[in-house]
């Protein structure tokens, strides 16, 4: 994976905060901000992939310069598996797989590099605080508008805490702040923000 100097700079921010409508999801806008409350990156999903979800990122501003894009090309077996593209290199940068079977009671997401290794994991803190969430997503129209607010946390494959991630209560926007608890990262920012992405729009 490449070092984060030699990103770009919207990558480097050790703060971000996504936002999206919950009824924007189908070729919404998404917008991630940085530690100053500028616009970072801008996200919609591609509604031309039905089958194979695909979420394009660009850098501040409405699609200025593509930074990633993100694919599900398998979305029918147990485990979701999102590959992370950097379309400026062109290269995948890694891939994200949602633990379906374990997510049921709380969320866990792998990180992967590009050798299929783990490098990192994203979980739920609380199993109690995350079951309630579940019960309350399925209430008619209460689910759809509002959301109980989750924490995650997400540590590198030594158990070290890399992210912490909290959920805001908002209703009708769904939004979750991103803090960068170690200074360089040891996964990849590129994934990083990714998996800010997919918590927001899935």
């Amino acid at each position: 994976m490449a070092e984060p100097r030699e990103l770009h700079p919207a990558f480097r921010h050790r703060e971000y905060l996504f936002r999206r409508g919950v009824f924007n999801v189908y070729g919404g806008a998404f917008h991630v901000y940085d530690t100053n409350g500028n616009l970072a990156f801008y996200a919609k999903r591609n509604v031309s992939k039905v089958m194979r979800p695909e979420f394009l990122v660009y850098s501040e501003g409405i699609q200025k310069e593509e930074f990633l894009s993100i694919e599900t090309p398998k979305i029918l077996e147990g485990d979701t598996t999102h590959n992370v593209h950097d379309t400026t290199t062109g290269k995948t940068v890694g891939l994200i797989r949602r633990k379906t079977v374990k997510s049921i009671i709380k969320d866990e997401w792998v990180f992967l590099s590009n050798e299929g290794e783990e490098v990192g994991r994203l979980t739920e803190r609380n199993v109690s605080g995350a079951l309630f969430a579940r019960v309350v997503s399925f209430i008619p129209v209460i689910g759809d508008i509002i959301s109980i607010p989750k924490r995650f946390v997400i540590v590198s494959a030594n158990d070290i805490e890399v992210v912490q991630i909290r959920q805001h209560f908002a209703p009708l926007v769904r939004k979750y702040s991103m803090t960068m608890v170690e200074l360089e990262p040891s996964i990849d920012p590129r994934l990083l923000i990714a998996a800010g992405i997919l918590l927001t729009g899935l």
